[in-house]
C-alpha cells in the first residue's frame, strides 16, 4: 500500500498507512455484507478509491469543517482526513446500514475532528461548513441546490467528477448564476489508471440559510404557531372566507412572485410573512415592521389553500370607501362588479387597472375583492385598484350614465363609449335585469355558444373601449349624452 501510494505522489508516515490499512480492512471484511464496494482488486482499491479520494487534497486546499456528502462507505471522507489530520470532516450518509459501518470505522479508528451524520442531506439541513465534497452521481445543480442550508457564504462546493460534465456545468451556471460561481474546473488523472478525471470547484455568493434565518431573527418579531387552537392561527383561517376578511380588514395572499411584488410595493401594508416552520424566512429587504409567522407545516397546508408552498404574506388593505349613486362618475370607464365568483371579481379588477379603469365599484351582490381567490386571480392589482363599495345591482338608477353589458344587445363594435360611464357587466347566470338588458351592448360570438364567462366579456369590452377608436355609430341610452 505504500508503495502504491509513493508511486502515486502521496507520502503517508508510518501511522498514515496503518491508519489506511484499518480501513481497508474494515472495508474488506464487511463488503460482503453491505456492498461497499464493487471494486474488489487490491491495486484498484488503493488507487481508485484511496488515490482518488485524496487526490483533491493534494490539487486544491481544502476548507474545513468538510462536508463529505453521500460519504457511502467514507470515501472520499475518510481517506482525506487521514491524510490531512488537521481537517474537520462530517461523513453525511442516509443509509442506516452503511451508517453503522461507519460508526464502527469511527470507533475502531479513533480519529479527531472525524464526525458522523446519519441522515440523508436537503435545503434544511443547516450545520455550518465551510465546504462539501462528493464523488456522488447526482447532477451539479441539485447538489447546490441540496447544500443551500448548510454551506457558508465563499464557501466551496468541490465535486469530484468524471470527464464529461460540460453540460451539467452549464446547467448549474443557469440555474445559480446568483448564488454561485465556477472557480476550477481541472481535468486530472488517477495515477496508474486509465481513469480521466474533473475537479469542479464553485464557490457560494450568497448567504445560507442560518445566516439568513439569523439575521431575520434579529429585524423581525417572531411566533410560533404549533396548534389548531391557537387564537392566531384561527384568526388567519378565517381569512380564507370572505366574512373573515370583511371582518378583520386583513387579507391573506399566496404564491412566490405574488408575495415578493406586494413586499415590494406595498411595504406598509404587509404585516406580516407566513412560513411553514422556519426554514423560509422574510427576506432581507422586508420592513423590520413585518412581523414572522412560523406556523407548523401541517397547519400551514391548511393555510396555504393553493398549494405554492412559498411563505404568505397577511396584509391590512386600504379601506373600501363607500359609494352612493348621488355621487356620480368621474370621467373615463368606472366598472360596477356584481361577480358572486371571488375568481370573477379577482380577474375584472385585474383587467380594469390594466387597461385604465378609473375606478371600481362593488355592488353589493360581489364577492370580496381581498377573499384569497380573487386576490390570487388579480395578481396583486387589487392593491393598485381605486375600490369602493356600492348599493345593489337593483338599486341603480336608470338615469346613471351605464354601459351595460349583456349577451344580447348592440354590437360593441358599432358602439362610441362616451366620455363618462360605468361598464355594468351581469351576475354570473342570470346576467342583467331585463331593464338593463334592453340597454346593452354585447360582445359578438360564434353560434352556438350561449355566452362568454362574464369576466372575460368584461376583459374584451374594457380592451374595445381602451384601444379600438370609435366607431361611427352610437345608439342613444338613458343617461348617456352623445
Amino acid at each position: 500500500m505504500a508503495s502504491l501510494l509513493e508511486r502515486s505522489g502521496i507520502s503517508f508516515s508510518p501511522h498514515q498507512i496503518e491508519q489506511l490499512w484499518t480501513y481497508h480492512q474494515l472495508l474488506r471484511e464487511f463488503n460482503p455484507e453491505l456492498n461497499l464496494t464493487r471494486i474488489h482488486n487490491f491495486d484498484g482499491m488503493v488507487l481508485k478509491l484511496y488515490v482518488d479520494s485524496i487526490l483533491p487534497g493534494l490539487l486544491m486546499e481544502l476548507p474545513s469543517p468538510l462536508l463529505d456528502l453521500g460519504t457511502g462507505p467514507g470515501m472520499p471522507g475518510i481517506p482525506l482526513k487521514i491524510a490531512n489530520p488537521g481537517l474537520e470532516v462530517l461523513l453525511a450518509e442516509g443509509r442506516q446500514k452503511r451508517v453503522a459501518f461507519l460508526e464502527t470505522v469511527s470507533g475502531r479508528m479513533k480519529m479527531n475532528g472525524l464526525r458522523i451524520i446519519g441522515r440523508g442531506i436537503a435545503s434544511d439541513f443547516d450545520l455550518p461548513v465551510s465546504g462539501v465534497i462528493t464523488r456522488a452521481v447526482e447532477s451539479l445543480a441539485d447538489t447546490l441546490s441540496r447544500i443551500q442550508g448548510c454551506l457558508a457564504k465563499d464557501g466551496l462546493a468541490i465535486f469530484m467528477k468524471g470527464p464529461h460534465c460540460d453540460a451539467e456545468i452549464q446547467e448549474a451556471l443557469a440555474r445559480f448564476s446568483r448564488e454561485y460561481q465556477l472557480l476550477e474546473d481541472r481535468a486530472y488523472q488517477i495515477p496508474h489508471t486509465s481513469n480521466d478525471r474533473r475537479l469542479v470547484v464553485f464557490r457560494r455568493l450568497d448567504e445560507p440559510l442560518w445566516v439568513v434565518k439569523a439575521e431575520a431573527m434579529k429585524r423581525h418579531s417572531s411566533r410560533k404557531i404549533e396548534s389548531e387552537q391557537n387564537d392566531l392561527f384561527k384568526d388567519l383561517k378565517k381569512l380564507l372566507t370572505s366574512r373573515g376578511v370583511k371582518k378583520q380588514e386583513r387579507a391573506l395572499v399566496s404564491g412566490a412572485k405574488q408575495v415578493a411584488e406586494i413586499l415590494r410595493d406595498f411595504p406598509e401594508q404587509c404585516e406580516a410573512w407566513i412560513s411553514a416552520g422556519e426554514q423560509s424566512p422574510p427576506p432581507p429587504e422586508a420592513p423590520s415592521h413585518l412581523a414572522w409567522l412560523q406556523v407548523a407545516p401541517a397547519l400551514f397546508g391548511i393555510l396555504d389553500t393553493f398549494g405554492t408552498n412559498s411563505p404568505l404574506l397577511l396584509v391590512h388593505p386600504k379601506p373600501i370607501l363607500p359609494w352612493s349613486p348621488e355621487d356620480g362618475l368621474p370621467e373615463g370607464c368606472t366598472v360596477l362588479v356584481p361577480f358572486q365568483d371571488p375568481e370573477n371579481v379577482g380577474v375584472v379588477i385585474r383587467s380594469a387597472v390594466a387597461l385604465g379603469a378609473g375606478r371600481i365599484i362593488l355592488l353589493e351582490e360581489s364577492a370580496h375583492p381581498y377573499h384569497p381567490k380573487a386576490l390570487r386571480a388579480s395578481g396583486g392589482a387589487v392593491l393598485r385598484a381605486v375600490l369602493l363599495q356600492g348599493p345593489s345591482l337593483r338599486d341603480l338608477p336608470e338615469d346613471l350614465p351605464i354601459v351595460p353589458l349583456s349577451s344580447e344587445g348592440t354590437d360593441i363594435r358599432s358602439f362610441r363609449f362616451p366620455q363618462r360611464f360605468g361598464l355594468l357587466p351581469g351576475i354570473e347566470g342570470p346576467g342583467l335585469p331585463a331593464h338593463w338588458r334592453r340597454l346593452a351592448v354585447a360582445i359578438p360570438i360564434e353560434a352556438g355558444v350561449e355566452s362568454l364567462n362574464a369576466a372575460t366579456a368584461t376583459a374584451i369590452a374594457l380592451y374595445v373601449w381602451h384601444v379600438l377608436p370609435g366607431p361611427t355609430h352610437e345608439p342613444v341610452l338613458p343617461g348617456l349624452q352623445p
